[in-house]
Protein backbone atom coordinates (compact mmCIF):
# COMPACT_ATOMS: atom_id res chain seq x y z
CA UNK A 1 0.00 0.00 0.00
CA UNK A 2 1.00 3.29 -0.92
CA UNK A 3 -0.84 5.77 1.80
CA UNK A 4 0.69 8.91 2.69
CA UNK A 5 0.70 10.42 6.56
CA UNK A 6 -1.65 13.47 5.97
CA UNK A 7 0.39 16.88 6.66
CA UNK A 8 1.11 17.76 10.22
CA UNK A 9 -1.46 19.89 12.02
CA UNK A 10 -1.01 20.04 15.47
CA UNK A 11 -2.55 23.56 15.71
CA UNK A 12 -5.67 22.88 13.40
CA UNK A 13 -8.67 22.96 16.35
CA UNK A 14 -7.76 26.40 17.04
CA UNK A 15 -7.66 29.77 15.70
CA UNK A 16 -5.13 29.68 13.27
CA UNK A 17 -5.82 33.31 12.55
CA UNK A 18 -5.08 34.78 16.10
CA UNK A 19 -2.22 32.37 16.25
CA UNK A 20 -0.25 33.16 12.91
CA UNK A 21 -1.19 36.56 12.75
CA UNK A 22 1.91 39.43 12.47
CA UNK A 23 3.95 36.05 12.15
CA UNK A 24 7.21 36.53 10.09
CA UNK A 25 7.86 32.69 9.55
CA UNK A 26 4.36 31.93 8.68
CA UNK A 27 1.81 33.59 6.35
CA UNK A 28 -1.85 32.02 6.61
CA UNK A 29 -5.16 33.06 5.54
CA UNK A 30 -8.76 31.03 5.45
CA UNK A 31 -12.00 31.93 3.60
CA UNK A 32 -15.21 29.76 2.97
CA UNK A 33 -17.32 29.40 0.43
CA UNK A 34 -20.57 27.23 -0.12
CA UNK A 35 -19.84 25.71 3.34
CA UNK A 36 -16.35 24.58 2.16
CA UNK A 37 -13.15 26.30 4.30
CA UNK A 38 -10.15 26.66 2.56
CA UNK A 39 -7.23 27.27 4.35
CA UNK A 40 -3.75 28.61 2.80
CA UNK A 41 -0.67 28.15 4.25
CA UNK A 42 2.92 29.63 3.61
CA UNK A 43 6.16 28.71 5.29
CA UNK A 44 8.93 30.65 4.77
CA UNK A 45 11.96 29.39 6.90
CA UNK A 46 13.04 27.05 8.99
CA UNK A 47 11.49 28.74 11.96
CA UNK A 48 8.13 28.11 10.73
CA UNK A 49 9.13 24.51 9.86
CA UNK A 50 9.47 23.84 13.45
CA UNK A 51 6.52 26.08 14.51
CA UNK A 52 4.11 24.10 12.25
CA UNK A 53 5.59 20.83 11.96
CA UNK A 54 5.87 21.55 7.55
CA UNK A 55 8.93 21.81 4.96
CA UNK A 56 9.44 25.48 3.38
CA UNK A 57 6.55 25.94 1.04
CA UNK A 58 2.97 26.14 0.06
CA UNK A 59 0.02 24.52 1.11
CA UNK A 60 -3.94 24.44 0.87
CA UNK A 61 -6.36 22.49 2.54
CA UNK A 62 -10.16 22.68 1.44
CA UNK A 63 -12.50 21.07 4.41
CA UNK A 64 -15.71 19.73 3.11
CA UNK A 65 -19.06 19.28 3.96
CA UNK A 66 -20.32 15.97 5.33
CA UNK A 67 -21.59 13.70 2.57
CA UNK A 68 -20.15 15.92 0.04
CA UNK A 69 -19.54 12.97 -2.22
CA UNK A 70 -23.49 12.25 -2.38
CA UNK A 71 -23.87 16.14 -4.15
CA UNK A 72 -23.62 16.01 -7.62
CA UNK A 73 -24.31 20.28 -7.34
CA UNK A 74 -21.91 20.41 -4.38
CA UNK A 75 -19.49 18.00 -6.35
CA UNK A 76 -19.50 20.28 -9.13
CA UNK A 77 -18.67 23.94 -6.58
CA UNK A 78 -15.71 21.80 -4.83
CA UNK A 79 -13.85 20.59 -8.61
CA UNK A 80 -14.33 24.58 -9.23
CA UNK A 81 -12.96 25.63 -6.06
CA UNK A 82 -10.14 22.91 -6.28
CA UNK A 83 -9.19 23.90 -9.64
CA UNK A 84 -8.53 27.10 -8.65
CA UNK A 85 -7.06 26.38 -5.25
CA UNK A 86 -4.62 24.28 -7.53
CA UNK A 87 -4.15 27.13 -10.25
CA UNK A 88 -2.30 29.08 -7.64
CA UNK A 89 0.68 25.91 -7.37
CA UNK A 90 0.77 25.80 -11.00
CA UNK A 91 0.73 28.34 -13.96
CA UNK A 92 -0.12 26.18 -17.10
CA UNK A 93 -0.12 27.09 -20.98
CA UNK A 94 -0.53 25.50 -24.36
CA UNK A 95 3.76 25.19 -24.25
CA UNK A 96 3.79 23.47 -21.01
CA UNK A 97 3.49 19.92 -20.01
CA UNK A 98 2.06 18.27 -17.10
CA UNK A 99 2.99 15.03 -15.91
CA UNK A 100 -0.03 13.24 -13.26
CA UNK A 101 1.04 10.24 -11.32
CA UNK A 102 -1.62 7.96 -10.05
CA UNK A 103 -0.29 6.60 -7.00
CA UNK A 104 -1.34 3.91 -5.13
CA UNK A 105 -2.59 0.37 -5.26
CA UNK A 106 -5.50 0.04 -7.79
CA UNK A 107 -6.77 -3.53 -6.27
CA UNK A 108 -7.58 -1.91 -2.82
CA UNK A 109 -10.30 0.56 -2.69
CA UNK A 110 -9.35 2.78 -0.43
CA UNK A 111 -6.05 2.98 -1.94
CA UNK A 112 -6.83 3.04 -5.04
CA UNK A 113 -7.65 6.96 -5.34
CA UNK A 114 -4.47 7.88 -7.37
CA UNK A 115 -5.58 5.57 -9.87
CA UNK A 116 -8.78 6.39 -10.50
CA UNK A 117 -8.25 10.13 -10.39
CA UNK A 118 -5.69 9.12 -13.43
CA UNK A 119 -8.33 7.38 -15.51
CA UNK A 120 -10.63 10.37 -15.14
CA UNK A 121 -8.29 12.63 -16.44
CA UNK A 122 -8.35 14.79 -19.61
CA UNK A 123 -4.88 13.83 -21.50
CA UNK A 124 -4.03 15.35 -24.40
CA UNK A 125 0.27 15.20 -24.48
CA UNK A 126 -0.16 11.98 -27.94
CA UNK A 127 -2.65 14.69 -29.62
CA UNK A 128 -0.88 17.84 -29.30
CA UNK A 129 2.46 15.69 -30.42
CA UNK A 130 0.55 13.13 -33.44
CA UNK A 131 -2.68 14.81 -34.29
CA UNK A 132 -1.82 18.23 -33.59
CA UNK A 133 -4.48 19.29 -36.31
CA UNK A 134 -7.12 17.51 -34.11
CA UNK A 135 -7.17 19.63 -30.99
CA UNK A 136 -7.17 23.46 -30.28
CA UNK A 137 -4.43 25.29 -29.16
CA UNK A 138 -5.81 26.13 -25.89
CA UNK A 139 -5.60 22.98 -24.90
CA UNK A 140 -2.19 21.94 -22.68
CA UNK A 141 -0.15 18.73 -22.94
CA UNK A 142 -1.02 16.64 -19.85
CA UNK A 143 0.06 13.25 -19.63
CA UNK A 144 -0.41 10.43 -16.75
CA UNK A 145 0.80 7.47 -15.12
CA UNK A 146 -0.33 4.82 -12.58
CA UNK A 147 2.74 3.27 -11.71
CA UNK A 148 1.43 0.76 -9.32
CA UNK A 149 3.08 -0.06 -5.78
CA UNK A 150 6.16 -2.43 -5.32
CA UNK A 151 4.48 -5.19 -4.24
CA UNK A 152 2.90 -5.70 -7.78
CA UNK A 153 5.70 -4.01 -9.93
CA UNK A 154 8.67 -5.25 -8.22
CA UNK A 155 9.81 -1.53 -9.05
CA UNK A 156 10.05 1.39 -7.04
CA UNK A 157 7.88 4.39 -7.77
CA UNK A 158 10.44 6.51 -7.59
CA UNK A 159 12.71 4.85 -10.32
CA UNK A 160 9.42 4.89 -12.13
CA UNK A 161 8.27 8.75 -11.89
CA UNK A 162 12.04 9.77 -12.21
CA UNK A 163 12.33 7.27 -15.08
CA UNK A 164 9.51 9.37 -16.69
CA UNK A 165 10.12 13.13 -16.31
CA UNK A 166 13.72 12.22 -18.00
CA UNK A 167 12.07 10.88 -20.99
CA UNK A 168 8.55 13.37 -20.86
CA UNK A 169 10.37 16.37 -19.43
CA UNK A 170 7.57 17.98 -17.89
CA UNK A 171 7.28 21.52 -16.19
CA UNK A 172 5.40 20.28 -13.66
CA UNK A 173 4.54 16.74 -11.88
CA UNK A 174 1.49 16.21 -9.89
CA UNK A 175 1.31 12.84 -7.46
CA UNK A 176 -2.38 12.07 -6.14
CA UNK A 177 -2.38 9.91 -3.33
CA UNK A 178 -4.56 8.10 -0.40
CA UNK A 179 -3.52 9.25 3.19
CA UNK A 180 -3.85 7.83 6.65
CA UNK A 181 -5.62 10.52 8.67
CA UNK A 182 -4.33 11.57 11.91
CA UNK A 183 -7.94 12.58 13.45
CA UNK A 184 -11.13 10.19 13.01
CA UNK A 185 -12.62 13.85 12.22
CA UNK A 186 -10.67 14.35 8.66
CA UNK A 187 -11.50 10.88 6.53
CA UNK A 188 -13.01 11.86 3.53
CA UNK A 189 -13.53 15.28 4.51
CA UNK A 190 -10.25 16.73 3.38
CA UNK A 191 -8.04 17.59 0.05
CA UNK A 192 -4.86 18.32 0.99
CA UNK A 193 -2.41 20.12 -1.63
CA UNK A 194 1.51 21.15 -0.93
CA UNK A 195 4.37 22.35 -2.69
CA UNK A 196 7.09 19.92 -1.38
CA UNK A 197 5.71 16.47 -3.08
CA UNK A 198 4.87 13.32 -1.11
CA UNK A 199 6.06 10.41 0.46
CA UNK A 200 4.80 7.42 -0.65
CA UNK A 201 3.85 4.82 2.07
CA UNK A 202 4.68 7.02 5.09
CA UNK A 203 0.93 6.42 6.40
CA UNK A 204 1.84 2.78 7.14
CA UNK A 205 5.43 2.93 8.46
CA UNK A 206 6.12 1.79 5.00
CA UNK A 207 8.91 4.86 3.86
CA UNK A 208 9.69 5.50 -0.07
CA UNK A 209 11.94 7.71 -1.80
CA UNK A 210 10.05 10.75 -1.65
CA UNK A 211 9.10 12.38 -4.60
CA UNK A 212 9.73 16.05 -5.18
CA UNK A 213 12.04 18.93 -6.49
CA UNK A 214 14.77 17.59 -5.35
CA UNK A 215 14.74 14.07 -6.37
CA UNK A 216 12.87 14.24 -9.76
CA UNK A 217 14.27 17.99 -10.41
CA UNK A 218 11.13 20.08 -11.45
CA UNK A 219 8.28 21.04 -9.12
CA UNK A 220 6.31 18.69 -7.68
CA UNK A 221 2.86 19.20 -6.34
CA UNK A 222 1.34 16.76 -3.94
CA UNK A 223 -2.90 16.05 -3.51
CA UNK A 224 -4.19 13.88 -0.81
CA UNK A 225 -7.38 12.38 0.57
CA UNK A 226 -7.11 11.06 3.99
CA UNK A 227 -9.10 7.74 3.02
CA UNK A 228 -8.31 5.76 6.17
CA UNK A 229 -6.94 5.97 10.05
CA UNK A 230 -4.72 3.96 12.09
CA UNK A 231 -6.91 2.11 15.00
CA UNK A 232 -4.38 3.36 17.28
CA UNK A 233 -5.51 7.13 15.73
CA UNK A 234 -9.30 5.96 16.63
CA UNK A 235 -8.57 4.72 20.20
CA UNK A 236 -6.55 8.09 20.71
CA UNK A 237 -9.76 10.63 19.84
CA UNK A 238 -12.08 8.53 21.50
CA UNK A 239 -10.45 9.07 24.57
CA UNK A 240 -9.73 12.29 24.28
CA UNK A 241 -13.54 12.99 23.53
CA UNK A 242 -14.89 10.88 26.63
CA UNK A 243 -11.96 12.74 28.67
CA UNK A 244 -13.49 16.27 27.58
CA UNK A 245 -16.68 14.96 28.53
CA UNK A 246 -15.99 13.82 31.57
CA UNK A 247 -13.74 16.80 32.58
CA UNK A 248 -16.14 19.04 30.66
CA UNK A 249 -16.27 21.73 33.95
CA UNK A 250 -12.35 21.57 34.16
CA UNK A 251 -10.09 24.08 32.12
CA UNK A 252 -9.06 22.70 28.90
CA UNK A 253 -5.36 23.85 28.92
CA UNK A 254 -5.29 21.97 32.25
CA UNK A 255 -6.62 18.81 30.31
CA UNK A 256 -4.65 19.26 27.74
CA UNK A 257 -1.60 19.67 29.56
CA UNK A 258 -2.28 16.44 32.07
CA UNK A 259 -4.20 14.27 30.30
CA UNK A 260 -3.80 14.65 26.69
CA UNK A 261 -0.17 14.51 26.54
CA UNK A 262 2.72 14.16 24.12
CA UNK A 263 2.99 10.70 25.42
CA UNK A 264 -0.56 9.26 25.29
CA UNK A 265 -0.26 8.18 21.96
CA UNK A 266 2.77 6.19 22.54
CA UNK A 267 0.70 4.75 25.57
CA UNK A 268 -1.88 3.58 23.79
CA UNK A 269 0.71 1.91 21.04
CA UNK A 270 2.37 -0.37 23.68
CA UNK A 271 -0.77 -1.45 25.42
CA UNK A 272 -2.59 -2.13 22.19
CA UNK A 273 -0.02 -3.17 19.63
CA UNK A 274 -0.13 -6.75 20.24
CA UNK A 275 -3.94 -6.48 19.13
CA UNK A 276 -4.80 -3.86 16.78
CA UNK A 277 -1.72 -1.60 16.61
CA UNK A 278 -1.30 -2.32 12.52
CA UNK A 279 -4.87 -2.09 11.97
CA UNK A 280 -6.02 0.44 9.39
CA UNK A 281 -9.50 1.07 8.92
CA UNK A 282 -11.85 2.61 6.32
CA UNK A 283 -15.21 3.52 6.52
CA UNK A 284 -18.20 1.11 5.30
CA UNK A 285 -19.03 3.81 2.39
CA UNK A 286 -15.39 3.67 0.99
CA UNK A 287 -16.62 2.78 -2.77
CA UNK A 288 -18.64 5.38 -3.03
CA UNK A 289 -16.35 7.89 -1.24
CA UNK A 290 -12.97 7.15 -3.69
CA UNK A 291 -15.16 7.12 -6.93
CA UNK A 292 -17.12 10.74 -6.08
CA UNK A 293 -13.50 12.13 -5.08
CA UNK A 294 -11.66 11.02 -7.61
CA UNK A 295 -14.19 12.50 -9.78
CA UNK A 296 -13.69 16.04 -7.61
CA UNK A 297 -9.89 15.66 -7.75
CA UNK A 298 -9.91 14.78 -11.74
CA UNK A 299 -11.90 17.60 -12.42
CA UNK A 300 -10.14 20.24 -10.49
CA UNK A 301 -6.71 19.40 -12.11
CA UNK A 302 -8.59 19.29 -15.64
CA UNK A 303 -9.70 22.67 -15.02
CA UNK A 304 -6.23 23.84 -13.45
CA UNK A 305 -4.44 21.83 -16.70
CA UNK A 306 -6.27 23.38 -19.07
CA UNK A 307 -7.15 27.00 -18.08
CA UNK A 308 -8.65 28.10 -21.37
CA UNK A 309 -11.20 25.39 -20.88
CA UNK A 310 -14.69 25.51 -18.61
CA UNK A 311 -16.50 22.45 -17.32
CA UNK A 312 -18.74 22.14 -19.72
CA UNK A 313 -16.06 21.69 -22.19
CA UNK A 314 -13.98 19.26 -20.59
CA UNK A 315 -17.09 17.26 -19.73
CA UNK A 316 -17.47 16.67 -23.85
CA UNK A 317 -13.80 15.43 -23.94
CA UNK A 318 -13.91 13.08 -21.10
CA UNK A 319 -17.48 11.57 -21.03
Amino acid sequence: MSYKVEDKDNKQENDLNKIFEGNPDIDFKQIEKFNVKISKIKVKNKRGEKLLGKKVGYYSTLELPKLTYYDANMMDKISLMFGDVLKEFISMDSDKTALVIGLGNWNVTPDSLGPKVISKLFVTRHLKEYMPESIGSDVSSVCALSPGVLGITGIETSEIVKSLVDRVNPDYVICVDSLAARKVSRLNTTIQVGSTGINPGAGVNNQRTPLNEETLGVPVIGIGIPTVVDALTIVSDSIDSILRNILKDVDEEYIEKNFLNNNKMEIIRKNLSLCMGEMIVTPKDVDAVIESMSKMIAMGINIALHPNLDMDSLNKFIN
